[in-house]
């Protein structure tokens, strides 16, 4: 058994200020992840785990935008200091500010569970792209390697149903 040590947010939230890469990763035992990830400019697609999620805003304030069943999309507010819980299977798009921190606490991936990563167009509605993935490691940031995927292809971010294409996002 490894030995047990606190983590300090503080520390960790400065550092991936400071840092290229917008997660942190705390640890992937067994059964269970935790990660701290810096805001996003232009987040956009919806993740759906396939296991529940545990959101805790330790910096600034998070729209959570999420899709019901029948397909609405709704947005709940996480403020500094708040935590959510976010069922399996619920297509969500954490949008916060890069100044902004959040710690998440997930069950790590199984053997043959997949993450999806979908794009809604912003004309029509329609889903506009997905890409469904197994994530074994989470230090491989699977998030900014669906966007790139996303974002690389004008045909992925061209609307089949009416036409709209999704910009990309400005560069920095």
């Amino acid at each position: 058994m490894a030995e047990l040590k606190a983590v300090n947010l503080d520390s960790i939230t400065e550092g991936i200020r400071n840092a290229t890469r917008p997660v942190q990763i705390l640890w992937q035992a067994d059964d269970t992840l935790a990660f701290v990830a810096r805001g996003r400019e232009h987040r956009s697609e919806f993740h759906a785990d396939p296991s529940d999620e545990v959101m805790y805003m330790i910096k600034g304030d998070m729209n959570l935008h999420y899709r019901t069943p029948d397909g609405e999309e709704k947005v709940a507010v996480i403020r500094e200091g708040e935590i959510i819980y976010c069922p399996a299977g619920v297509p969500h798009s954490p949008r916060f500010a890069p100044d902004a921190f959040v710690l998440v606490l997930e069950r790590k991936r199984r053997a043959g569970e997949h993450d999806r990563f979908t794009w809604f167009c912003a004309g029509c509605g329609a889903v506009l792209y997905e890409t469904i993935r197994h994530v074994s490691d989470y230090n491989t940031d699977p998030v900014s390697r669906a966007y790139e995927e996303f974002y690389g292809s004008q045909k992925s971010r061209a609307c089949a149903k009416c036409g709209h294409v999704t910009p990309r996002p400005p560069a920095k």
